[in-house]
């Protein structure tokens, strides 16, 4: 084997590592603000207080990293083991803890765990006690002369009126007397969907003045199951005057010890808008300050209690004798449904700068964008993800026509000059080298650019990439309909081989197991399919080694894609099947007519000749 076959071989093996690390899809896989030697019940950190105090380190009370969600009745029962105000929303149920004052206990009323339509809700938020606690708590910092036993902390017991109810048309306010002149109120309120507001407000009957700040709180007992991949963002989600910040979990980790904070902090100063909080594949939670307001966002970890927090931290105020001081701010818990995210960015009143930047856009965000904005519209307009998928692609391929055209042209011309190049090929037998002058010499004379047919595939690499991107991280694609058995289109193909693509009533292999390697499905055969075709227009190489390694493409693209989202195989099918029609009949409108089924008897003939040590018989010969 000569020394470019070599480098031939070494530069495709080395393409195919790249192609599998970059997008097959392989399952690899809190803490609150501290109140200077203040209250750290349930884990829970307080924020720094105004002008001099610092957090203490919170109790290990957290519960182990990793952990999932508690069981249905051990959650229960800590739901259980406090008065609560229950949250009743067209999309959202769940309840407030009356201890702490503390939001967590919710749940999404429009999305199931699975498929199933017996399968549980899920529930996005849940209480300190249990397994995965993560919550959202709001209160005040001591300042001056005030102490921790002066403000609500995280064990404060909350009254609310009887019989009360949080919903879209009903607010409900807290209250609680700190018994030394201070009154302290929270009205919580929600709308339709996914947003909270928070009024805190204290009113002084002390007779002097107080000093004291507000400040919001999301607190998560352990890491979280993950993905783990990287092409999806999760853990801490950040803006602040214009700046997108991502950090994962274990970055978390890493982030410099600050004693007086009690854990790893990074603080970050906001002087115009911004809001921080956690994000998951598809849920969020999000604490959002009144624009305006300069504030303080905080990243902490506390080692010793396993708990990731993020935090908002308000300017102190100074609340004269007989006045009352009021803080609005928002929270925002639900799912980062795309509409409704950009609602709430583009609210005339109340607006929420960069919102829709929450959703994980990646590098190629001026392709993700408004690649999935064309996706939304179109699926609106015609009701069904999987057909939305292909007209999208319909559109992707009308603009790269002009780009096409000439690439398929060249292609046209360099089938044409196939003959030549054999006689070319046979010609310098093994003078590499004098090959190589033959070709471009020919090239030129005819005026063939080889390198024209590479433009669409670079121009395609990004807009792939961009489409895997958005089947994957959007939540629009989850348990979104095709027909058939494909019912989930960010899911991997549900059929195979072993139950006939699902006429027999046995469950195709578990994703990512060896077997569904094998035993792969209708989508990714078909796929293979197509670009077996597809290559079936392209001039051949007119090395041997280069045919094979070309020969098996497709094939070993079948087996590779096999796990991808159905959504996203879908499109590569379509894909290249308007593309072989684009190039078939570009070809036939040169002069260039395919033989596609020609082609197949030749090869067949060819290795046969081979394997009899005979010489085949020339196209169309008898």
């Amino acid at each position: 084997m000569d020394e470019q076959n070599k480098n031939l071989i070494l530069a495709t093996v080395l393409s195919a590592l790249v192609l599998l690390v970059w997008f097959i899809l392989f399952p690899p896989e809190q803490q609150t603000p501290t109140l200077a030697e203040g209250d750290t019940s349930d884990g829970v950190a307080a924020p720094a207080a105004p002008g001099a105090l610092t957090p203490p380190a919170a109790p290990d009370t957290a519960v182990p990293s990793g952990v999932a969600v508690a069981p249905a009745e051990t959650r229960d029962a800590a739901i259980s083991a406090s008065a609560r105000v229950p949250i009743e929303t067209p999309r959202l149920t769940g309840s407030i803890s009356l201890t702490g004052g503390r939001i967590d206990d919710l749940s999404l009323k429009d999305y199931r765990e699975t498929l199933d339509e017996e399968s549980p809700i899920v529930t996005l938020l849940s209480p300190a006690g249990v397994g995965g606690a993560y919550y959202a708590l709001h209160g005040w910092v001591p300042g001056g002369d005030l102490s921790f036993e002066d403000v609500p902390g995280a064990t404060t017991e909350w009254t609310a009126p009887d019989g009360a109810t949080l919903s879209p048309d009903r607010p409900v306010t807290l209250t609680w007397d700190n018994g030394s002149g201070l009154i302290f109120r929270k009205t919580i309120a929600i709308d339709d969907d996914y947003m909270f507001d928070i009024s805190q407000s204290v009113e002084n009957n002390t007779g002097a003045a107080v000093r004291l700040a507000p400040y919001g709180l999301i607190a998560r007992h352990g890491e979280p199951d993950t993905i783990n991949f990287f092409i999806l963002h999760e853990g801490v989600v950040a803006r602040s005057d214009g700046e997108l910040a991502e950090i994962d979990y274990s970055d978390i980790t890493e982030l410099d010890t600050v004693p007086a904070e009690g854990g790893r902090v990074q603080v970050t100063e906001a002087s115009e808008d911004g809001w921080i909080g956690f994000t998951d594949k598809y849920w969020m939670t999000t604490l959002i300050p009144s624009a305006g307001v300069p504030f303080t966002e905080v990243v902490k970890y506390v080692d010793r209690a396993d708990i990731y927090q993020t935090e908002t931290r308000l300017p102190p105020r100074e609340v004269a004798a007989g006045e009352t001081h009021a803080s609005e701010s928002r929270l925002f818990a639900g799912a980062k449904e795309w509409a409704t995210i950009r609602a709430y960015q583009n609210d005339e009143d109340r607006a929420v700068a960069g919102f829709i930047d929450s959703i994980d856009w990646g590098w190629f965000y001026f392709l993700t964008k408004p690649i999935f904005a064309a996706l939304h519209w179109l699926n609106a307009l015609i009701g069904n993800m999987g057909i939305a998928i292909i007209v999208l692609t319909l559109g992707i391929k009308a603009i790269l026509l002009p780009l096409a055209y000439k690439s398929y042209v060249s292609m046209a011309r360099m089938k044409e000059l196939q003959p030549e190049m054999e006689a070319l090929k046979e010609k310098a037998g093994e003078d590499r080298q004098k090959l190589q002058q033959g070709m471009m010499e020919l090239y030129k004379k005819n005026k063939v650019n080889p390198a024209a047919g590479c433009l669409p595939i670079l121009l395609q690499i990004p807009i792939f990439f961009s489409l895997y991107k958005v089947i994957f991280v959007t939540l629009e694609l989850r348990h979104a309909p095709f027909f058939g058995p494909f019912q989930d289109l960010s899911a991997p193909d549900p059929t195979s081989i072993m139950n006939i693509f699902g006429l027999l009533p046995f469950a195709a292999p578990d994703p990512g197991s060896i077997l569904s390697l094998i035993f792969i499905g209708i989508l990714p055969i078909l796929l293979g399919v197509s670009m077996w075709f597809q290559q079936k227009l392209n001039p051949a190489p007119t090395d041997p080694t280069q045919a094979m390694i070309f020969a098996w493409l497709p094939w070993v693209f079948m087996f590779m894609l096999g796990g991808f989202a159905s959504g996203l195989v879908i499109y590569w099918i379509a894909n290249n099947t308007i593309t072989f029609i684009q190039q078939y009949l570009i070809m036939r409108s040169h002069g260039s007519k395919p033989d596609l089924f020609g082609n197949i008897k030749a090869g067949f003939q060819k290795k046969t000749a081979v394997a009899n040590d005979t010489k085949p018989p020339k196209k169309g010969g008898k």
